[in-house]
């Protein structure tokens, strides 16, 4: 009685934090749109991969707009007291990976994203677009 008992309590916690991820990945992709990234994604992994749950995937048109979309995140996310576990790619300012462990950002040149095609990549992952709903 009492391992059922915990193991209900375990589901509940575990859809709880599903949910709560998946909130997150939408926030992070809304505060990519904020500095006009384009064709904005999240793809969910759940299943697929033990790395992470979900990519939040967008394009920008330079660098500096690369920058900007993830200098933005970042200050974003420090206003929530969540510091990022690791970035890579600042130096180059072409692919910059955001790894906030649960959900990995991945900020790119529009033609670096298609030279590495993480959707292809990753083509069985369920993929849900944002779009700017003022731009829509």
């Amino acid at each position: 009685m009492i391992k059922a008992e915990e193991t209900r309590k375990a589901q509940r916690s575990t859809a709880r934090k599903r949910g709560a991820t998946k909130r997150m990945a939408r926030q992070l992709a809304k505060y990519s749109l904020e500095k006009k990234a384009s064709n904005v994604i999240i793809m969910d992994l759940r299943g697929l991969t033990d790395i992470t749950d979900f990519f939040v995937l967008c394009s920008a048109d330079s660098d500096t707009q690369v920058k900007a979309i993830v200098d933005h995140i970042e200050e974003k996310m420090n206003q929530k007291k969540i510091k990022p576990w690791h970035i890579e790619g600042y130096e180059s300012l072409r692919w910059v990976l955001m790894d906030y462990v649960d959900v990995v950002v991945h900020v790119f040149l529009k033609e670096t994203r298609e030279y590495y095609s993480l959707e292809t990549l990753w083509g069985d992952a369920k993929i849900e677009v944002i779009e700017d709903k003022e731009e829509s």
